[in-house]
């Protein structure tokens, strides 16, 4: 496989010619990296590097001083496109790099448009950058990216190769190349980074589900999930590519019935789809004749049906990472690892040696008896709704609220009522969850509790009142944190901190 890839996408990378004038769109995180790189090739195959930082801040003042004495350029504002293109010969860039959370009808993105030659967002930038023999694996979804991406990476890494998980979490896909333009790159790419990408073709592409949101950025959830299918817009240029797709999920099935109806000789590519509509337990060859499947088979075992061979791998209760949602997860990973050539029993070991992140259904220890789970990057209903089922033999005490987003609570309500004991609504939103629970109260089963608290650290106090030696408290907040805290990760870890300091004082 990798003689033919090398081959085949090395005529589509640019990573030998000049790029001219390079126009960046914002200071963030990834503007900053790619700037950064475009400067260590001023003189060479970079003639200009032009910044159009957008709103003043102290980060990125203190950058435009830094780089002064360079061959750079930093204008600020909405203008700032139109006044750096007045330095440029013809007014026109040769490439704008547009960062990812600059919206397209943001009048900085639609003058970087107008006044560029090409657009590459970072993600195909970097990939542009790499070098012929690097692989690119590109994951996206609503939700379960970050998972997916670190699990593969591990048991890429397990199966030793030289992988690295890249994106949104560690390093910015510039920085990564910048260090080893070699490597194996596992990204997770959202619907931002994907909007702005042209001839991306990454050996594998796995999308894990479409839910709406981000509809504010794209328009509509039609232009989200057009955004998110971009991911396998240039498979067919890579050479025997793989896309994987977790068919329990609608908009997911749909691009899988797609991708059949395609001879696979015009295709160009092999895909993958993850279970089926009736769950982890379906076989996608049973199903509707699917050539490849990944599975949960009928005694448990992960199972990854690829080019004629099944590789049956471990059994789905010996993964350490919790939840029918991270079962999926777990079988788009170890879908690409096999794939991409990885022995079976490497790929069992990743699988059964993975950790749970941060955040995400994380086990933060006991009270009196009561285990406690930090699922504060749970900032949606959809992401909330794994973490209700994820603890069959019990029924959780749920933690709910925060930065209210507004959506519509009913499958929150249904799923709590099916699989938990009681919920505690807090924050901002506490009053709209609570009025919501209090409403379909006729439905719920006769001992579930709703009950109301002021701020994140009342709700856990709260809810260690009514929990008994055994059972579990969830924060799972299916809401932003901005009411109380910057982000995600700090109440989190916040959460945590509030955990440790009860167990502490009160025993574990």
């Amino acid at each position: 496989m990798a003689a033919k890839k090398e081959a085949s996408c090395a005529r589509v990378r640019r990573g030998e010619g000049s790029l001219g004038t390079v126009l960046i769109l914002g200071l963030g995180k990834s503007g900053t990296a790619v700037a950064e790189y475009c400067m260590g090739l001023l003189g060479s195959r970079v003639a200009g590097v032009y910044i159009a930082a957008g709103k003043k801040t102290p980060e990125s003042e203190a950058f435009a001083e830094r780089v002064a004495c360079r061959e750079v350029r930093v204008a600020f504002g909405d203008e700032g496109v139109s006044q750096l293109a007045a330095e440029v010969e013809g007014g026109v860039f040769d490439v704008c790099v547009p960062s990812p959370g600059i919206a397209p009808h943001n009048p900085l993105y639609v003058h970087g448009k107008e006044l560029s030659a090409q657009v590459w967002g970072e993600v195909e930038f970097a990939w542009r950058e790499s070098a012929p023999d690097a692989r690119w694996i590109a994951i996206t979804g609503t939700n379960g990216k970050t998972t997916t991406t670190s699990l593969l990476a591990h048991i890429l890494s397990t199966a030793g190769q030289n992988a690295v998980a890249v994106g949104n979490i560690g390093d910015t896909c510039m920085e990564a190349v910048a260090k080893d333009p070699s490597r194996v790159f596992v990204a997770e790419v959202s619907s931002y980074q994907l909007y702005s990408t042209d001839e991306f073709s990454p050996d594998a592409a796995v999308l894990l589900n479409v839910t709406p949101d981000h509809l504010s950025w794209h328009g509509s959830f039609e232009a989200y999930r057009e955004a998110k299918c971009r991911v396998f817009s240039h498979l067919r240029d890579c050479g025997r590519a793989v896309a994987v797709l977790d068919a329990t999920d609608d908009e997911a099935r749909a691009k899988v019935r797609e991708f059949k109806s395609i001879p696979e000789d015009q295709r160009g590519f092999a895909y993958i789809p993850v279970g089926a509509k009736a769950g982890y337990s379906a076989d996608m060859r049973n199903v509707c004749g699917s050539v490849n499947a990944a599975f949960v088979d009928a005694d448990g075992t992960m199972t990854v049906a690829y080019a004629g061979k099944e590789h049956r791998l471990c059994k789905a209760s010996e993964l350490q990472i919790k939840g029918r949602h991270n079962v999926g997860n777990a079988l788009a990973a170890a879908s690409v690892a096999v794939a991409l050539g990885s022995p079976d029993e490497a790929v069992a070991e990743g699988l059964r040696s993975f950790e749970p992140l941060a955040h995400r259904i994380e086990p933060c220890g006991s009270v009196q008896g009561v285990r406690c789970y930090n699922d504060s990057k749970a900032t949606n209903v959809d992401a909330s709704l794994a973490a209700i089922a994820a603890f069959p033999e019990t029924r959780p005490i749920l933690l709910f609220g925060g930065d209210d987003k507004g959506t519509d609570l009913s499958p929150l309500i249904e799923a709590s009522h099916r699989h938990a004991r009681a919920a505690v609504c807090f924050g901002a939103a506490g009053e709209r969850f609570y009025q919501a629970f209090a409403d379909a109260q006729a439905s719920a089963p006769e001992d579930f509790a709703v009950l109301r608290a002021g701020n994140m650290e009342d709700a856990l106090d709260v809810a260690f009142g009514i929990a008994r030696s055994g059972e579990v408290i969830v924060l799972s907040p299916a809401c932003a944190s901005f009411d109380e805290f910057s982000c995600f990760e700090e109440r989190g870890e916040v959460f945590k901190r509030l955990v440790a300091s009860r167990a502490r004082r009160l025993g574990a």
